[in-house]
C-alpha cells in the first residue's frame, strides 16, 4: 500500500465515507453537494470546452490543445445512479484527454431517484446516437466507473439486439454489473471496503429501479445477453463490494467468447483509478491511456 493510499484511507475514514454508504435510504442530497455540472476552465486545465443540454442531461465537449486525434471518449461517471459528475471525475477526463490527444465527452445524465433507470439509460442511448453523426464507431471508447460502467455495458447489450455500430473498446471501472447486489460474497468484503456498503449500494439502486426488478437487464447487465460484445477492458479490485459479481460477469464473459482484459486492483478499493494522490491510481489511469492509444495508432 502506497503512502497516497494511506493518506486517501485516512481521508476516507475522517470523512465517514464508509459510514455515508451505511445509510438506509442514503442520503443521495447529501452526495451531490460534491456535484460539479458547470465546470471552470481552471479544472479543466484551460483545455478548450463547451456544454449543452442533450436528452435530459448535459454534455460537455473537452478538446486537447494539441495532437487531436480522430478518437472520441465517452466518459460516464459513477454515482451509484443519483449524483456527480464529481471534481474527481472532471480531472480523470482532462488527464486522459491531455495524455492521448483524444476529444471526450463528458456524459452528465439525468440521475434517480428523479429519473427511472429506463429514462437514464435512454440518455446514454441517444448520446452514443449522436456521437455516430460525428465519429466512426471504431474510434470511439466507452469509458465509465462504478454505476457509468454499468451503464456502458447495458448500451453495448442494446446496441447489440439492435444490430446498431459497436464502439471500439469499452472500459469499465469497478461497475456495478447486479444491482440486486444479493451474492453471498458481499457482506464478507464489506467488513474490508473502504467505500461502499452494501445498505447504501442497495438503496440507491432501488431509487433507481423503482418498480422495477433490480435484475432488470437495464441496471443488472449481468442479467442481459452477452453477445458480441466489443472488447471489453474492466478494472476490479479486490477491497470492493461489486468484485463478487464482476468475477461471475467476467466468467461468462469468457464462456460467451467475448475479448475480456481484466485489470485488478490488489488491496485496492473501489474506483481506484480516479482517486487522488495515489500512485496506484496514476498507474491505473496509465493503463487506460495505454488502451486508448492502441486506438489512437490504429
Amino acid at each position: 500500500m502506497s503512502i497516497g493510499y494511506q493518506l486517501v484511507k485516512l481521508f476516507l475514514k475522517l470523512t465517514g465515507e464508509k459510514k455515508s454508504w451505511s445509510q438506509d435510504p442514503i442520503d443521495y442530497k447529501a452526495k451531490r453537494k460534491k456535484d460539479i455540472h458547470n465546470p471552470k476552465k481552471r479544472l479543466l486545465s484551460g483545455l478548450p470546452f463547451q456544454s449543452q443540454p442533450i436528452h435530459g442531461g448535459t454534455i460537455t465537449k473537452i478538446a486537447p490543445k494539441t495532437n487531436t486525434s480522430d478518437v472520441l471518449l465517452i466518459y460516464c461517471h459513477g454515482g451509484a445512479f443519483v449524483y456527480g459528475p464529481t471534481e474527481e471525475n472532471w480531472k480523470f477526463l482532462v488527464k486522459l484527454v491531455k495524455q492521448t490527444g483524444s476529444k471526450a465527452w463528458m456524459m452528465d445524465y439525468p440521475k434517480a431517484p428523479e429519473y427511472r433507470i429506463d429514462a437514464i439509460a435512454e440518455s446514454v442511448y441517444q448520446v452514443y446516437s449522436d456521437a455516430l453523426k460525428e465519429y466512426d464507431a471504431s474510434k470511439i471508447i466507452l469509458i465509465g466507473d462504478s454505476a457509468g460502467g454499468s451503464l456502458i455495458i447495458t448500451l453495448c447489450q442494446r446496441l447489440v439486439k439492435e444490430n446498431k455500430p459497436l464502439p471500439g473498446r469499452i472500459i469499465p471501472i469497478t461497475p456495478i454489473v447486479d444491482a440486486s447486489v444479493s451474492n453471498p460474497d458481499i457482506p464478507a468484503v464489506d467488513k474490508i471496503d473502504p467505500i461502499l456498503s452494501l445498505n447504501g449500494v442497495l438503496s440507491a439502486n432501488k431509487m433507481c429501479v423503482k418498480e422495477l426488478s433490480l435484475k432488470d437487464p437495464l441496471i443488472s447487465p449481468l442479467y442481459g445477453s452477452l453477445d458480441k460484445l466489443p472488447p471489453t477492458y474492466l478494472f476490479t479490485a479486490t477491497d470492493d463490494i461489486l468484485t463478487p459479481d464482476q468475477l461471475i460477469f467476467i466468467e461468462k464473459m469468457k464462456n460467451h467468447g467475448n475479448p475480456i482484459h481484466v485489470i485488478e486492483g490488489k488491496g485496492l478499493p473501489h474506483v481506484w483509478p480516479i482517486l487522488p494522490v495515489m500512485k496506484e491510481a496514476k498507474e491505473g489511469t496509465n493503463k487506460i491511456v495505454t488502451i486508448v492509444n492502441e486506438v489512437v495508432n490504429g
